[in-house]
């Protein structure tokens, strides 16, 4: 079967592929874009409970990791947050921010996806769903592409666009890795991140009251904290400070917990105790933190009783129990729940401005595939807007 000659293949349909398609489509280049999926876009679909977080008014490097977080900082400065958000605008999405400076739709997901699959359209970009790359070729003039619909491809340009290994079940896979590394670029170790944390099975047994237990609490890692929900599940712990914290934890670490963050719980007590004496200690405590926690800690620590029957120790004990707790997670649910992977095509193999490797003329590497991974919170979905746009410019 004869070839067709087009200028820019991009594989992968998702957030940062349909951007780098509508850039290369309006600079006249002929864009063709596959995906394996049925439908375009399908995280953007699911994220946000359906509402989609699409950026985070508080973008910058300083929320992303990877071997060189500051890799992003081009890209990201390029093509802004508020550059993205003034193209929702355009389209007519209302939106709001919810806390944190995350940005949601305030109908459907679908009408982001809809804005791409549009302006994809008219920029001439020819979008090809249940469709994969077969066999992958290169040679002084391009790459030489057959795809699983049969047909034969050469092109001046590729983009990686296929994201992580995270949420399988919807057909994510380390292809993008994969085919970097066969064409010469080194890939960094990978891992799911932004992901549940898991106990061993005597921790889980002692917790096991608290499942659907949430509240506001501080989780830190060293040197790094993240002050938002945390939620008691059968496995172990989520909620989006657990997430937060899962990209920065290791296996064998422990991370440190704050229930009541801000609240003197040992001094507190103590009033109560002075002023309420023969009120359970279950009961005093749990005006600080959720009923079932309070008392799980109470057990726990051997204060079970009226208040005035505690000494101060166990007001301590207490204490520390609350905002204090030092655990150590034996690992996390996977690439299963993950909301993103952690690791990626090394940066130092791509240029910054235009996500181009640095060693394989014309090819790009954008979104998820890349090392550089944010914050919960439309960090990584402006990741996505922001590298697609910079590939889009020059590819």
């Amino acid at each position: 079967m004869p070839s067709t000659d087009i200028d820019v293949l991009i594989v992968g349909a998702g957030a940062a592929g349909m951007m780098a398609a509508i850039e290369a489509g309006r600079r006249g280049r002929r864009v063709r874009i596959i995906d394996h999926a049925r439908a375009p876009g399908e995280k953007i679909r699911i994220s946000g409970g359906g509402r989609c977080n699409f950026t985070n008014l508080g973008c910058g490097p300083h929320a992303f990791l990877g071997e060189n977080p500051r890799f992003a900082t081009s890209a990201l400065k390029r093509f802004t947050q508020h550059d993205f958000i003034k193209r929702v605008d355009q389209a007519g999405i209302a939106w709001h921010e919810k806390t944190l400076g995350q940005l949601f739709c305030d109908d459907s997901a679908r009408l982001i996806i809809r804005m791409l699959t549009d302006q994809m359209r008219e920029a001439g970009a020819v979008l090809s769903l249940g469709t994969s790359v077969d066999r992958l070729s290169r040679d002084a003039e391009g790459f030489q592409i057959s795809l699983s619909d049969r047909s034969q491809l050469r092109c001046s340009s590729l983009i990686l666009a296929t994201g992580g290994k995270s949420i399988p079940k919807m057909g994510a896979t380390g292809w993008a890795y994969d085919t970097a590394r066969a064409l010469g670029l080194r890939v960094t170790d990978t891992r799911p991140a932004l992901v549940p944390l898991t106990f061993e099975a005597g921790l889980l047994e002692r917790l096991k009251p608290l499942a659907g237990v949430s509240v506001e609490a501080v989780v830190s890692h060293g040197r790094t904290k993240f002050a938002e929900g945390l939620l008691f599940t059968h496995r172990g712990l989520s909620g989006p400070s657990v997430l937060q914290i899962s990209s920065y934890w290791r296996e064998g670490e422990a991370i440190a917990v704050a229930m009541a963050p801000g609240v003197d719980v040992f001094t507190q007590l103590k009033a109560m105790k002075a002023g309420s004496g023969r009120q359970a200690s279950h009961t005093a405590l749990g005006q600080i933190v959720p009923k079932r926690l309070a008392e799980v800690l109470v057990e726990q620590e051997d204060a079970v009783g009226n208040l005035a029957d505690l000494s101060d120790r166990a007001l301590r004990r207490l204490d520390q129990a609350v905002n204090g707790w030092s655990v150590k997670p034996v690992g996390s649910e996977g690439y299963r729940t993950a909301e993103v992977t952690l690791g990626g095509v090394a940066t130092d193999q791509l240029d910054q401005q235009t996500m181009a490797a640095k060693h394989v003329p014309g090819l790009y590497v954008i979104g998820e595939a890349v090392d550089i991974t944010g914050w919960l919170g439309g960090y990584n979905f402006q990741w996505a807007w922001s590298s697609g746009w910079a590939a889009g410019q020059v590819a």
